[in-house]
Formats: structure tokens, sequence, C-alpha cells
């Protein structure tokens, strides 16, 4: 992208978070937003922030990306509404805590149709009216677990690994169509959000003290604000980069996982462990 100011963009998952620290900061930075969410409360009191502190365009649209229908009823509103929209972040997201012995078919297709599906049809929803712009840029967020899979997260590790193998395919089918859509997979590591709060617990997840030491864990170890996610993500949109890394602890797992492809995951529960117990 040439610049961010004159665009337009729509947010999914944008109440709360890292979709609500991106729109604030696009919003800072001229962009007119589409914002989506469940949580419409949430959306009305961005919007107004927006609205109090930028004065931007911004429509806000309840939508549960595990619907396709809401989906496609968005992506219709939202470029009705901002003709000039050329910036779709796929940011909605949710945790599903429990190993995969705890959790049953029906937890992992609720996570997947949100996590991955929900990406899927997002992006086959705006490709069209992208593909008719000048320049347009497509944001799919994975996570660090999309390039490593840590225990007891089988069903979020599944679906961020398959939004990053969705989306560097994709990438290089428009990149062989010369396409005007530039595409960017972002992985973040430790984001000091509510998602390990909010996350839901396996049907056979009785163990709460281990539920509580893992919402613990994750909370001494996020360190990245939403707000600094969100500016490293409108750099990579900036620069067209097509893989953003958030926080060192990404940065660093990438590096091990990269050294150790079979065993990383014993080095890095030990550094974890350190780093839980240095936060405490």
């Amino acid at each position: 992208m040439t610049a961010i100011r004159g665009s337009a963009a729509a947010v999914t998952g944008a109440a709360s978070g890292i979709g609500r620290a991106l729109a604030l900061e696009l919003a800072a930075r001229g962009c007119d937003l589409a914002l989506a969410d469940r949580d419409e409360t949430g959306l009305q009191a961005v919007a107004a922030e927006i609205a109090r502190d930028h004065q931007r365009k911004v429509t806000t649209h309840g939508v549960d990306v595990g619907v396709p229908e809401q989906i496609a009823q968005f992506a219709q509103a939202a470029v009705t509404a901002h003709p000039a929209l050329n910036i779709v972040v796929n940011n909605a997201g949710v945790a599903l805590m429990g190993t995969f012995g705890e959790i049953d078919q029906a937890e992992m297709d609720w996570l997947m149709n949100i996590n991955f599906w929900g990406v899927v049809h997002a992006t086959r929803a705006f490709l069209p009216h992208l593909s008719r712009q000048r320049e347009a840029h497509l944001v799919n967020l994975s996570s660090i677990f999309g390039i490593v899979a840590p225990p007891g997260q089988t069903a979020y590790a599944a679906a961020k690994f398959a939004v990053r193998g969705f989306s560097e395919s994709l990438r290089h089918e428009l990149q062989a169509a010369a396409s005007p859509i530039r595409l960017s997979v972002v992985h973040p590591g430790g984001v000091a959000t509510a998602i390990a709060r909010n996350s839901r617990r396996g049907t056979g997840m009785t163990d709460n003290v281990r539920r509580a030491q893992a919402i613990e864990r994750f909370d001494a170890v996020a360190k990245t604000t939403p707000q600094a996610a969100a500016l490293r993500i409108i750099e990579g949109i900036e620069k067209n980069q097509p893989r953003i890394l958030i926080g060192n602890d990404a940065r660093l797992m990438d590096l091990v996982q990269r050294f150790r492809p079979a065993t990383y995951w014993k080095v890095l529960s030990r550094l974890i462990e350190k780093a839980t117990k240095k936060g405490k």
C-alpha cells in the first residue's frame, strides 16, 4: 500500500483486543472503517471513540464470522457503504482450552468455523471487490501457534496452521495472476488480550486448577500490547510484508522451530516456564 490515508478497511473482531486497537490506529491515519463483531455494544463504543477523536466514516456490523451467510451480508454492506474499501483484516478469533481427549468434535468444529472457515469465507466474499481496486491488501490473522504447536492446543493450532497454509497458497496464486491484492499473514505471540480468560473449556476438562494455571501462564508471558500489535500490522501493510511476526516471543519461537523442527517444544516449554516464574 502506498498510503493508509484515504483508504477504507473492513476489520472483524473489532470490538476488543487487536481488532479494536487496529480500528483506532487505522482511523488515526485517515482510514474509513467497516467494523464487525458479535459484541455490538463494544462496536458502538469503538465507533464513538473514532467519531470523537478522528471523525472518520465508520459503519458497524453485528457479525458472527462462524456463520457464512452473515459474512456475505457483511461484505455486501461494507462495500456498499465504503465503495473505496481496499483493506480487509480477518482478525476475529476464539480459543478453546483442553487436550484433544478433553474436547469433543462439536467444540472443535465451533472453533474451526470461526478461526479458519471465517477467514476463508470472508476472503471469498471480499476478493471480487478487492480485485477491482487499483491496490488492495488482505490481512489474515494466524498466530505463533500457526508456526509451533504446543500441547493443549490441538484445535487452535490446527486452525491457525490452516490459516497460514491457505494464506500462503492464495498469495502465490494472486502473485501469479498479477493481482493488485497483496496478502499478509500475521503471527502474533503473546498479546495482552482477554482471549485466554474468555476461552471455552472442553467438556472433558474438569480441572479448574489447570485452567487457572494456564490463564496465569498466558498473562505472565503475554507482554505485547494490542496497540503495539496493531502498529506492527499497519507497518506490514504499508511495507507490503507477506509475513508479520509480532513480539520478541514470536520471533524466538519461530527461530527455535527452524533449528529444532522435531524437538522445539522441549526447548520452548523450558523457556516459557522460566518466563512464567519471572513474570509472577
